[in-house]
């Protein structure tokens, strides 16, 4: 299921040069390490609580939207629903594209912003562009 979570990540950015940030990174690396493989894309990891000196420390609750300036696209696993609506903004206010990746069977709480149910191979997620 996450080779298909970042095979439909590396699919939406292709050969162009991108930036994709992961929101929420804590300890599950393993999509953002795929990700950091590619030479077209520039990798960005937040969390409150950095697990180590690759990961900047931002609250999304209070985000500091220089860090995402240029961002095309921003995603986000398992991210507890309080904080759902704070990625919404976030895309919103840096005009990038959203990808929740909840936990299985969760609804999601963006609010008023409806996000479009993507079933991609093995992977469920939503997407907002």
């Amino acid at each position: 299921m996450w080779q298909d979570f970042t095979e439909y990540i590396l699919n939406e950015a292709a050969l162009n040069e991108v930036t994709i940030a992961e929101v929420g990174i804590g300890k599950f690396s393993m999509v953002a390490c795929e990700l950091s493989k590619k030479d077209n894309i520039t990798l960005i990891k937040t969390d409150i609580d950095p697990d180590d000196e690759s990961v900047i420390k931002d609250d999304i609750t209070n985000p500091d939207l220089s860090l995402y300036e240029g961002v095309d696209i921003i995603y986000s696993i398992r991210p507890p629903s309080e904080l759902q609506p704070y990625l919404v903004d976030l895309a919103q206010k840096v005009n990038a594209q959203l990808i929740i990746k909840p936990l299985t069977n969760e609804d999601l709480n963006t609010g008023r912003v409806k996000m479009k149910l993507k079933n991609y191979k093995k992977a469920s997620f939503y997407i907002m562009r």
